[in-house]
């Protein structure tokens, strides 16, 4: 069974008790990642099993496909064949270790079949894998707004208007919502590229940008809001 290298770095704030930290993850991620799927899946090339869930891992809330993936893993020296990627990643989402997003053509109201994108069921298995020398604010956010609307009772989806992709795409009870996430939009052309497929979408449907800007304000009909405090709404 495969282990996770003991230099690997989880961020760790006042209070927390890294080695049990380290212990809950790591038993996790063996115990009910590695041998449920192995065991069910009948795998027998672990190394090659862990290789794809930290590629994926590493590329969570990117638009993707199966070749993409194992064209990308086979020119970085980890040699795989699309089927052994489709399978890999058929077991990780069928263990709601990944989550399979498809996209959304927001005019056409109608569900696009191709570069899907994917996300982490918990994103301390992300530090754990790749450790934090690779976070990346922005994929960490998206995929944790991603968790709460699922949790909100919502479908998902990543929507396509145009040339332009909308972050999420959320149907629920009440309606559809849009949602952009975005570390910061403070600099002007982030804050242009944010707004700028939002403000194609024509319906009178909720528009949102979160962001860990404290600033709350409102652009065109869309709410920029604070994304720690959409949390705790």
């Amino acid at each position: 069974m495969g282990s996770l290298s003991k230099n690997s770095t989880i961020p760790v704030y006042n209070g927390w008790d890294k080695p049990a930290i380290r212990t809950y993850l790591n038993d996790l991620y063996e115990k009910i990642v590695l041998k449920d799927i192995i065991e069910n899946k009948n795998i027998s090339d672990i190394s090659r099993l862990e290789s794809v869930i930290r590629f994926m891992a590493d590329n969570i809330s990117k638009e993707t496909s199966i070749n993409n993936i194992a064209n990308t893993m086979s020119e970085s020296g980890r040699k795989i064949d699309n089927k052994t990627v489709e399978n890999y990643i058929e077991a990780f989402c069928d263990s709601f270790v990944l989550y399979k997003i498809n996209r959304y053509d927001v005019r056409g109201k109608e569900i696009l079949k191709t570069h899907n994108k994917y996300y982490l069921v918990d994103i301390g298995l992300r530090y754990l894998l790749l450790g934090d020398k690779s976070a990346d604010r922005g994929k960490i956010l998206e995929n944790i707004v991603f968790l709460e609307l699922l949790r909100r009772g919502y479908k998902v989806y990543i929507g396509k208007i145009r040339d332009k992709e909308v972050d999420f795409v959320a149907e629920g009870p009440n309606g559809t919502e849009y949602y952009q996430v975005s570390d910061t939009i403070r600099e002007k052309d982030t804050f242009e590229r944010e707004t700028a497929s939002l403000e194609l979408i024509k319906d009178h449907n909720p528009k949102f940008i979160l962001t860990r800007d404290y600033e709350t304000a409102s652009h065109k009909g869309i709410k920029i809001q604070n994304v720690l405090k959409w949390l705790l709404s």
